[in-house]
């Protein structure tokens, strides 16, 4: 454990909860519970932390054994509060659960992880010393992605530069792993809407914010609960919800399309002046199906963001809480 910045640090040594998201988590939670106890429980003999802090463990509507794990980590009365939501509503609505209800117990900082302790927990000190320096928001950064398939390592980090291409604010290599003030859950609670990116939502806070790095480990035990579909789901959420760049290029193609079929028109009427046979089936098919794809993906696109609109207009709650442990 590292020690205690005291270069005039401007915070008092916080209450801590540490919210982590669960999902069919049975085989790992009982480990990565165990780790971050006694994680909690070493912060606060050296003075990291006060006492009163606790681990916030969201069950996100788990078929499992999930919530009985919690419930039985609660009865042996360790530092735990369970929060059990009604229906799945996905892991940003049950991190945001565990951070608002952070928020309304009047924690001075939350951090939140995953439950399969991919993340480096050892950051977690350095993490509450630039919280006490001074820094609202920090980050927890990976320094590399080798834990991941090619793929998803190739695919993760053309997502994040197309991104910062669409002008979305967005810490690089950085996910859910972060340490949040109070004054931060505050300006967060502030934002209504039911699509969740909190990965852009909370860099947009524009509080002082810092970034410690680690390196990512392989899952404690059970498997991924983000498969690719979910893993798109959440790109196409981050893209939609933070940046309206893909309805002008959609604008900027039907000029272009418009320009190439006047161009086409000139040469036709050239062509029939001059005697030239006109383009056969080939090039007509061909500019059939690149219109009608043009289209389709335009209606698909601005589908996208009219049913958002629509899911925001209902103004239905994120998640429903049906058991509470405290």
């Amino acid at each position: 454990m590292s020690k205690i910045d005291q270069s005039a640090p401007v915070r008092p040594v916080p209450r801590l909860a540490i919210v982590v998201p669960c999902y069919n988590e049975e085989d790992a939670l009982p480990i990565s519970a165990s780790v971050l106890l006694k994680k909690l429980a070493c912060l606060e003999k050296e003075n990291f932390i006060s006492s009163g802090s606790k681990l916030v463990l969201v069950d996100d509507g788990s078929k499992d054994k999930t919530w009985q794990i919690i419930s039985a980590l609660y009865t042996k009365e360790e530092p735990v509060v369970g929060l059990k939501l009604a229906h799945n509503k996905g892991h940003q609505n049950a991190l945001l659960c565990g951070l608002m209800w952070s928020y309304r117990s009047g924690y001075g900082a939350t951090i939140s992880i995953d439950a399969d302790l991919q993340d480096d927990v050892s950051v977690i000190d350095e993490m509450l010393n630039q919280y006490r320096n001074g820094s609202e928001i920090v980050y927890g950064v990976r320094t590399d992605r080798q834990s991941d398939t090619q793929f998803k390592r190739n695919s993760a980090q053309a997502y994040y530069k197309f991104m910062k291409k669409l002008g979305v604010e967005i810490v690089y290599n950085s996910a859910d792993f972060r340490l949040l003030s109070h004054t931060a859950l505050e300006a967060l609670s502030c934002y209504p809407e039911v699509n969740l990116f909190l990965r852009g939502m909370i860099p947009s806070l524009g509080f002082a914010s810092s970034e410690v790095y680690y390196q990512r480990s392989k899952r404690v035990a059970g498997v991924s609960k983000y498969p690719l579909k979910k893993m798109i789901s959440l790109a196409v959420d981050g893209i939609t919800s933070f940046s309206t760049k893909p309805l002008h290029i959609i604008t900027l193609i039907g000029m272009l399309s418009v320009l190439i079929a006047l161009v086409m028109l000139i040469y036709t009427v050239i062509s029939v002046i001059m005697g030239h046979a006109v383009a056969g089936w080939g090039s007509l098919m061909v500019s059939i199906w690149l219109v009608g794809g043009f289209l389709i993906s335009s209606v698909g696109i601005t589908g996208e963001y009219v049913g958002k609109a629509y899911m925001e207009s209902k103004h239905r709650p994120r998640y429903v809480i049906e058991k509470e442990l405290k």
